[in-house]
């Protein structure tokens, strides 16, 4: 059996994550409240300057989404080439981790599902910190 990048083994009737969690409105709303997260902390604030954050949010939607279990194809650019010339260190990534997941509690996600996530996410850290 073949795996998804949700984790989910393929042809498994269980619920992917994206659909645990309820959906692309669920996902809009997590990612809403982790950019007002991310741009109230000062050390994060320099990665946004001039960036359009209205079209930032409908990527990290589409992406988070995929990446969650949703059948909707993600179509931006990679991990490694949308962060490239950044410089993000390991305290931003982190920061950005954290802020992720204080989103996703304040959504109402438990901690074991947050964990799940996290597993499905934290590998992207190598194509992501580049400083």
């Amino acid at each position: 059996m073949t795996e998804t990048i949700s984790g989910k083994p393929s042809g498994d009737p269980s619920p992917t994550l994206f659909e645990q969690l309820g959906g692309e409105d669920a996902i809009g709303s997590v990612v809403d409240i982790f950019y007002g997260k991310v741009l109230a902390d000062p050390d994060l604030q320099p990665y946004f300057t001039g960036v359009d954050l209205d079209r930032l949010k409908l990527h990290q939607r589409r992406f988070l989404s995929q990446a969650l279990g949703a059948t909707r194809p993600y179509s931006g650019r990679s991990m490694r080439r949308a962060h490239e010339n950044l410089a993000i260190t390991d305290d931003a990534f982190g920061k950005v981790v954290d802020h992720l997941a204080g989103a996703l509690m304040e959504s109402g996600v438990d901690e074991a599902t947050i964990g799940t996530i996290a597993e499905v996410l934290l590998p992207l850290k190598a194509d992501i910190v580049t400083a």
